[in-house]
């Protein structure tokens, strides 16, 4: 396991002010990086620790920010938020976008392997930065299965896996499937893992505040799920270098 160091990184986006977190291996020289995008209720420790553990694997990794430093606890508030943020594919990417450029400004990123890995709204951004024709090496999501605008899939110019629970009501058989028959149709090197028996958001740990319908951890399915990551990413976006011990 390499040594990592971490910092906060402010940066504009979406009106607000974003605090996203940077995560980066032991060195000096440049890597290949993520960028690491939450649930609709935004920026927490779980984001921050998977892209500690990114770094640890010897990638760069910005956990962004959806919200500007805030976490939405409340789904009423979270719902009033994030429903009109994945209407507004403009909107996706300008927050994709900005929290992109952070990453690229990054010394040590190599502006020419880049990976975005998101969950639930944080997903749907990733996409919409490949529907946008953004340079990624792949594109990673879980319980993110968004359809975009017309003939804009076609842009994706990388393989992308998608996770989700079978019982997720939030993305349920209707949406797997617009959302596989639009990547077909454009071409898309496309995957898609169904987790048996897993709801909405099963990933994430348990949370001490409400949830929207429909939401529940499964540990199981949440570590295969994290190893699926990191075999996408071992795949599309080797660490070649040698970290040492």
């Amino acid at each position: 396991m390499t040594t990592i160091t971490t910092r906060t990184v402010e940066y504009p986006a979406d009106g607000l002010t974003m605090i996203g977190h940077l995560a980066l291996p032991a060195g000096v020289d440049r890597r290949p990086a993520v960028l690491l995008g939450p649930e609709g209720t935004g920026l927490s420790d779980v984001e921050r620790r998977r892209a500690d553990a990114l770094a640890e694997l010897g990638y760069i990794a910005l956990a962004f920010d959806l919200h500007g430093g805030r976490y939405l606890s409340d789904p009423e508030e979270m719902l009033a938020r994030c429903m009109p943020l994945l209407a507004d594919p403009h909107r996706m990417r300008g927050i994709g976008h900005a929290a992109l450029d952070v990453l690229r400004t990054e010394p040590r990123t190599d502006p020419d392997r880049i990976a975005a890995v998101g969950y639930g709204t944080g997903g749907a951004i990733g996409l919409e930065l490949g529907r946008d024709g953004v340079n990624l090496r792949a594109i990673g999501t879980v319980n993110a299965l968004t359809t975009g605008r017309p003939g804009e899939a076609a842009r994706i110019r990388c393989p992308v896996w998608a996770g989700v629970g079978s019982e997720d009501p939030i993305m349920p058989p209707a949406q797997r499937n617009a959302f596989t028959a639009e990547m077909q149709a454009a071409g898309v090197d496309w995957r898609l893992t169904v987790y048996g028996g897993a709801l909405h958001a099963f990933h994430h740990p348990p949370v001490d505040h409400p949830t929207v319908p429909g939401v529940g951890y499964h540990p199981q399915h949440a570590q295969r799920a994290w190893r699926d990551v990191v075999d996408l990413l071992a795949e599309c976006l080797p660490v070649t270098e040698d970290l040492g011990a």
